[in-house]
């Protein structure tokens, strides 16, 4: 398996330690309008020329970012990824969407990401189509669609999220929808043991999650194979945990396992 970039999202008291724990920084739109100390440490990141993925706020809240402020923070941090806005399990909405930002000129450098987003597999085939089509050079796909628990009936939903992630991807490869030379990026997982399955797929560029670190929030440490069950605790609600509530030996702890589980 090729190198594989990853970034697990911290909390802000722990921002500076991204520049030991992740290969990349995530940048979160919203954060940038709303917390000082947040827009300081990516202004800060770029400045030392670390890579910088944008996202558009959509899974924290609900929707995309307004897309004024979107273009701000796009010009501003100038980041080298910038994931466009997409409707959670939306194929229409997000391949109009696609289209859109498609014949949006953004600042030289800024590579464009688009999310799959459907309900059904057949539809994240048509969706993954329609934004190499449209010129898209990378593509992402998100770890909570319903429809994987379809593709993977398994009893714990969380693997079967994983599970049926990993099928669908490798289910585009057979049908050459995405090649070997194709870049893909894997938002988030369900289950930390997910990604030594992509070992034989090149495709796979960069992934982001921050399971390893939302587990010692909890107080928990991974197993051999991670944790049975994804966290309850989400970054929406610990973005503002004090240093002294964190468990930084266990977040430690958590993300060298992770990168020994899936052999990364």
């Amino acid at each position: 398996m090729k190198k594989v970039k990853i970034s697990h999202e911290l909390p802000f008291c722990l921002l500076n330690k991204s520049l030991e724990f992740n290969d990349y920084d995530y940048c979160l739109p919203h954060l940038l309008d709303q917390n000082e100390e947040y827009r300081i440490f990516f202004n800060n990141v770029k400045s030392i020329g670390r890579y910088i993925v944008m996202d558009n706020s959509l899974h924290e809240l609900g929707e995309a970012y307004d897309t004024e402020r979107l273009m701000h923070w796009i010009k501003e941090i100038e980041p080298n990824e910038f994931i466009v806005p997409d409707v959670w399990e939306n194929y229409n909405e997000s391949v109009r969407n696609a289209k859109m930002w498609s014949q949006i000129e953004l600042p030289k450098g800024v590579t464009k990401v688009a999310v799959v987003q459907a309900k059904t597999q057949h539809y994240a085939a048509l969706c993954t189509q329609a934004y190499k089509d449209l010129g898209y050079k990378k593509i992402a796909y998100s770890y909570g669609a319903s429809y994987y628990n379809d593709v993977c009936p398994h009893p714990n939903k969380d693997f079967g999220k994983a599970i049926g992630r990993y099928m669908v991807i490798n289910d585009l490869m057979k049908k050459n929808i995405l090649s070997p030379k194709d870049r893909v990026h894997l938002l988030g997982t369900a289950s930390p043991i997910e990604f030594g399955l992509y070992k034989n797929i090149e495709c796979i560029e960069s992934i982001d999650t921050s399971n390893p670190v939302m587990a010692g929030i909890e107080q928990k440490m991974y197993f051999d194979l991670g944790l049975p069950t994804k966290p309850e605790a989400n970054m929406n609600n610990f973005q503002d945990i004090e240093e002294k509530d964190v468990n930084l030996e266990f977040i430690e702890y958590n993300i060298r396992k992770f990168r020994e589980i899936n052999g990364l």
